[in-house]
């Protein structure tokens, strides 16, 4: 649930809007998953560029009740992510390009035994938007230096590329979102076969939203959803390729 917020903050500038925030909550059907996330997006630009945060919570801590059964009890992870982008060129010919400030950092937990973190880290870099005509469809390509806290990275490189389709089939209201994350960090996985050393992680999470709130007066509501793609991904219990799909509802406020 990152970044796809900041695949359409260009289409909004363009219609005058500068600034927007959402809640999304989604369902994981994801094999050994199978529970809720609440994702809480804000984009909002200025005359030094723009900002866009957003906190993901999963919702899976589970307890023990008097009867033996297990309830979910609190949330079980939680990942912030902030970015700055700066252009002070808007009116040049290098407009499309920004530079950009970002910090990841979170918690991760399967159980009163078993917490992990998501490790504090560092990225500073350019990015670069390609658009239409009308910025109803933006393609962000960002190439960025990574420095985790105390930690190795084989390549200390993130790649991610953000896409944004509005209205897309002609069809009003149906938007296709999405970013893709590749980057070298060191990670050592506990499989099946023993101890497994991986030096490059991959995710992608792309988005289909339909404005079903625009049929009865309430252009906030949103129905649809996301498949989280993971190679060698920490959010995944193993290594590996993970397909992870997710049905959502967004809220625009």
């Amino acid at each position: 649930m990152k970044k796809t917020l900041a695949s359409v903050c260009f289409a909004m500038l363009a219609a005058g809007v500068s600034a927007q925030t959402n809640l999304q909550m989604y369902y994981d059907f994801g094999e050994g998953r199978e529970y809720i996330t609440s994702t809480l997006e804000m984009f909002k630009s200025d005359n030094w560029g723009n900002t866009f945060f957003f906190v993901d919570y999963d919702y899976n801590f589970k307890l023990r009740d008097t009867d033996g059964s297990e309830y979910v009890a609190a949330p079980s992870s939680t990942y912030f992510e902030i970015e700055r982008r700066l252009n002070f060129w808007s009116g040049s010919v290098l407009a499309p390009l920004s530079l950009q400030v970002e910090y990841n950092g979170g918690f991760g937990s399967r159980g009163l035994l078993n917490s992990y973190p998501v490790t504090s880290a560092w990225l500073i870099g350019a990015d670069y938007l390609f658009h239409s005509a009308d910025y109803s469809n933006t393609l962000n390509l960002q190439v960025l230096y990574k420095k985790y806290k105390k930690d190795t990275e084989s390549i200390p490189l993130q790649f991610t590329v953000v896409w944004g389709m509005q209205n897309l089939f002609g069809l009003k209201g149906l938007n296709f979102a999405g970013f893709a994350d590749m980057c070298g960090h060191k990670t050592t996985w506990l499989d099946e076969d023993g101890p497994k050393d991986t030096d490059w992680t991959l995710i992608s999470e792309p988005q289909l939203w339909y404005n079903v709130g625009q049929h009865f007066g309430c252009n906030n509501l949103n129905i649809g959803g996301e498949v989280e793609l993971g190679y060698n991904f920490s959010g995944n219990p193993e290594s590996g390729f993970k397909c992870n799909p997710c049905f959502g509802l967004k809220w625009n406020f």
